[in-house]
């Protein structure tokens, strides 16, 4: 077995969930009678917010079974992704024979039926007709299209570049308000219906979560501070090219949204977050204020969130905006291109800071299209509008 296919350590935090701990902490506080255990303060962002805050049009005051129920399947979900978090994985050495050695696409896809465990029951494999599970359906899809993205683009076959089986998992838990990536396989909630639709509901997370296992089997960044928070960022970057990929839409007209469609239309906002304009993707009652700051003027510096990764990571996702819509056209060409060729040729340390990724795109940047070019000076313009100064460390070369 070569390099390329052999299976990464096990990870003691493999797993990297698509909805960020303090939004589900605004939820679990939302009916005023939740305060964070001790046990817990350090894996959320923010202490929960005093008060009652209500929904849209209802009347102020405690009590409403709305908002209970929104509470306690947030605790809940909360609970079980900070044990997710802290339990190591028992299966990376299961990955070598998930392989198809021709190198075709293979999908498989399961049923947890609200079973909090995984795989579960297979329910619909590689050439399979489509089943009458709407979710079945759309994560045998949206595995498919990361498959066709990564093949079309970057002549990489799955993941790992050696044919890794792409499997799925859906109707995970209970309500459960959250999608991970668990170093084998994407899990997917069905969500509450309140607050969040089914998480197969947008393509964008379903490829954030991929975005992770290719992470794993590229340059598997540290999951702490600025490292993490370009793992968070590269799986968005990721997540975002798909999406795009898949509708045809050019830097200009994409969206730039991470997770558009899982809010149910009672909530104010749109997705889990914007690259095009970090800290506006909602303004809620329920779930608070979008806090990911922009720029690094922004930077929260925290060591909640495994050191605010779901929050800062909004600083590199808007460089890469800024860079791909500066550059025009289709953003997972040249501008995703050169993302993926400096995850794929492992020339960044595994904890990496804001700065030294910098440094790498534009070193890769030279490489490709010559010292001075246009994409240079996009990309040289893009870090110095959200304040990220490059760094030449000797570490990452050689």
């Amino acid at each position: 077995m070569d390099k390329e296919t052999q299976p990464p350590a096990a990870d003691p935090h493999p797993r990297h969930h698509a909805v960020p701990p303090y939004l589900l902490v605004s939820m679990a506080a939302c009916d005023g009678a939740w305060e964070a255990p001790a046990a817990m303060r350090d894996f959320i962002a923010q202490p929960p917010a005093e008060g009652d805050r209500g929904l849209p049009g209802e009347p102020a005051g405690a009590g409403s079974e709305t908002r209970r129920r929104i509470a306690t399947r947030a605790r809940r979900t909360l609970l079980l992704d900070q044990a997710l978090l802290h339990e190591r994985a028992t299966t990376h050495t299961d990955i070598a024979r998930l392989l198809d050695p021709a190198g075709h696409l293979v999908r498989v896809i399961s049923d947890a039926r609200g079973a909090e465990t995984t795989p579960g029951t297979t329910v619909r494999t590689e050439g399979q007709d489509p089943g009458q599970d709407e979710n079945s359906n759309r994560a045998y899809d949206g595995l498919g299209e990361v498959y066709e993205f990564l093949a079309d683009m970057f002549k990489r076959s799955s993941l790992d570049g050696a044919g890794l089986v792409l499997r799925g998992t859906v109707h995970y838990g209970q309500h459960y308000d959250n999608a991970f990536w668990d170093g084998t396989q994407m899990v997917m909630g069905d969500g509450d219906g309140e607050v969040f639709n089914s998480f197969t509901s947008s393509l964008s997370v379903i490829a954030h979560e991929l975005g992770h296992g290719l992470l794993q089997y590229t340059t598997n960044l540290d999951y702490r501070g600025q490292s993490g928070a370009l793992n968070e960022s590269i799986a968005d970057v990721f997540g975002a090219l798909v999406e795009q990929f898949v509708a045809g839409d050019d830097a200009a007209s994409a969206s730039w949204l991470i997770g558009k469609g899982l809010f149910t239309n009672a909530v104010q906002g749109v997705a889990l977050r914007s690259m095009a304009a970090p800290g506006t993707a909602y303004d809620d009652p329920i779930l608070g204020k979008d806090p990911q700051p922009a720029t690094m003027a922004g930077y929260v510096d925290t060591a909640a969130d495994n050191g605010g990764v779901h929050l800062n990571s909004g600083i590199p996702n808007h460089a890469f905006y800024l860079f791909a819509t500066a550059l025009g056209g289709n953003a997972w060409e040249t501008a995703g291109s050169l993302w993926f060729n400096v995850i794929a040729t492992r020339s960044l340390p595994q904890d990496a800071d804001f700065g030294t990724f910098a440094e790498q795109t534009l070193l890769q940047a030279r490489r490709d299209h010559g010292a001075g070019s246009a994409v240079e000076r996009a990309l040289a313009e893009a870090w110095d509008a959200v304040g990220v100064e490059p760094v030449i460390q000797e570490a990452v070369h050689g």
